[in-house]
């Protein structure tokens, strides 16, 4: 069996697609995950895998002041030293990175020591290490075709393969009165799950927490706040809401995979959703069939993720800033959207046929595949 490495760091949206190649690659090669040194991908991949984990130093140049740069530089060059000691001991036959700035050392590692590379994008939009990393890899694969002309290439480019967002295979099959049944919920509810990604989302957290009085009558919310901060103070809020209304909010820090009140059950379970528009969403929500009210993270690309659904009819948008509007909260552009979606069941089924249209469930089978063609042609 060859020998790969998998790489990838900074956000679950780089972690979990790198995962989902792993489950496809399950005996057919001997896998070991690369990640940076204190990252958060060591916790996900230690928790929700078998893989060996290998950490490297990295760290993000752009954007810092020449104090801060001239570290980063040097702990970039440590992390390619690192990276050729790590290469000698695996003998890696190729590597598949899916971003984060622990990839930029080992794909600099691997190019001094001829192991091929293919760098894969999962948002719309490439970050300046994935820039980089596409103009040094053998091969560049994306999610979505509008991400290949943001990296000076096209469909057929002998270098370049569309293979849509890897993504966990339960989301396909589990059942959705099991789901519901997971969270106690009944099959006549409507319901709406908040989540913010991997690290949270606090403005959205707040939105939530304040258009709770309004939207509990309307149906059962699931919510993932992502940090125990925020938990406590949710807690706190929903304890003063009326027994009845306090009893159709489920609030949940996390929900980790491996249990039946999983992440995966509650996407399942929903019947509109309220979310940040992170690589993941472009591949979950149309996997699930799950209309979403988009609230995109305003400092990074992911306006470009929202639009690529909104513009395919499978979500609707609002701006970070304007969730509550000026006046009454209740009234704010993020209130009606939700009251849209909860009122209207064709609106929600036409946007959930469109949004399983984009759904492409054999990605991680075919990121697998190039892999291993990629370390075939190698040897």
């Amino acid at each position: 069996m060859p020998r790969l490495i998998l790489s990838g760091g900074g956000t679950g949206g780089h972690v979990y697609p790198a995962l989902a190649v792993a489950e496809a690659l399950a005996e057919r090669a001997h896998v070991v995950y690369v990640g940076s040194v204190g990252g958060m991908e060591e916790r996900i991949v230690t928790q929700e895998s078998t893989l060996p984990f290998r950490s490297l130093p990295a760290a993000a140049v752009r954007g810092r002041g020449p104090v801060q740069v001239a570290r980063s530089l040097l702990i970039l060059m440590r992390g390619i030293g690192a990276a050729i000691a790590l290469l000698r001991r695996e003998q890696p036959a190729a590597i598949l990175g899916t971003g984060g700035y622990v990839c930029v050392p080992l794909f600099v590692a691997a190019k001094l020591r001829r192991v091929p590379t293919m760098i894969y994008l999962p948002d719309v939009v490439p970050g300046l290490a994935v820039k980089v990393l596409s103009r040094i890899a053998d091969v560049t694969a994306v999610n979505v075709s509008d991400a290949l002309p943001r990296l000076g290439l096209y469909e057929g480019h002998p270098r370049a393969i569309i293979t849509g967002y890897p993504v966990r295979t339960e989301l396909f099959t589990t059942d959705r009165e099991a789901a519901r049944g997971a969270f106690g919920i009944a099959p006549d509810q409507l319901v709406l799950l908040v989540y913010g990604g991997s690290r949270g989302a606090r403005s959205v957290n707040r939105a939530i927490a304040a258009l709770l009085p309004s939207l509990l009558p309307l149906c059962t919310i699931i919510h993932v706040c992502g940090r125990e901060g925020d938990y406590v103070w949710l807690e706190a809020t929903a304890a003063q809401l009326e027994p009845a209304l306090r009893a159709r909010y489920l609030l949940f820090p996390y929900l980790a995979g491996g249990s039946a009140q999983s992440m995966t059950a509650a996407l399942v379970a929903a019947d509109v959703a309220v979310c940040r528009s992170g690589a993941s969403t472009l591949a979950e929500l149309p996997a699930v069939g799950l209309p979403a009210v988009l609230v995109p993270y305003p400092y990074v690309h992911q306006d470009e993720n929202a639009d690529y659904l909104v513009q395919r009819g499978a979500a609707m948008k609002v701006a970070d800033h304007a969730m509550l509007g000026d006046g009454d909260p209740a009234n704010g552009p993020l209130a009606q959207a939700i009251h849209t979606l909860l009122s209207d069941a064709v609106m929600r089924k036409q946007m959930a046929a469109r949004s399983r249209v984009l759904a492409r469930p054999d990605a991680a089978q075919r990121l697998a595949d190039a892999l291993i063609d990629l370390a075939r042609s190698s040897a």
